[in-house]
């Protein structure tokens, strides 16, 4: 169970903001990019599942590794996301290659495949579909003991930012983080849907 606190940041100012202010605990800016999975008839989504392909790519626009998830039983209750995720890399090619091709993802040798045929019931002649997807920069930080996560996700929409941070206890992380962007004039609110949620519904909350 990934259990994460989500708060939707309201604009790229205050994005801007955070940033900023966060600069020092800096580690890392990850470009990702996610398309998702289904079978042409939606056999995940009426089992509240979603098959997602996130690769990550260097300054160059070159694919360095590629995560194939699971994620199921999706709850999001006053900034706090709880689901079910199973993950599994895969080769970059392998990845690249059912994006392109999304008959090729049923072929894979993969944990993940065999539990959407197996325990989900996408048989071969169903197969699968690509649904798109949305691309989003991911800036983490190593802040009081907590890692932050700052995203900017574009979709073809417009564009959303949101601050994430995993952990057990998410309620006092809840309160600390809201603390901060308070104290520091960030503008935000709880986010009411997850970033697929939004890709989905083709608008911004």
């Amino acid at each position: 169970m990934e259990v994460e606190v989500k708060l939707r940041l309201l604009d790229a100012a205050n994005h801007s903001r955070l940033k900023e202010i966060l600069s020092p605990f800096h580690i890392k800016k990850l470009n990702q990019k996610n398309v998702f999975f289904d079978s042409a008839n939606g056999i995940l989504a009426s089992q509240r599942a979603v098959l997602r392909l996130r690769s990550y790519s260097n300054n160059n626009n070159e694919i360095t590794r590629c995560v194939l998830s699971l994620k199921a039983k999706s709850v999001l209750n006053n900034g706090v996301s709880r689901v079910e995720e199973d993950e599994e890399e895969i080769e970059p090619l392998t990845g690249e290659q059912c994006v392109e091709e999304a008959s090729k993802l049923g072929l894979t040798e993969s944990r993940i495949i065999k539990r959407c045929k197996d325990e989900f019931g996408i048989d071969e002649e169903m197969g699968f579909v690509c649904l798109g997807g949305f691309e989003n920069v991911r800036d983490v930080y190593e802040w009081r003991g907590l890692k932050l996560e700052v995203d900017e996700s574009k979709f073809s929409f417009g564009v959303s930012y949101e601050v994430e941070c995993e952990n057990d206890d998410p309620e006092k992380v809840k309160r600390e983080l809201e603390g901060f962007l308070k104290e520091n004039g960030i503008d935000y609110k709880y986010s009411e849907m997850s970033k697929f949620a939004i890709f989905r519904a083709g608008k911004l909350p």
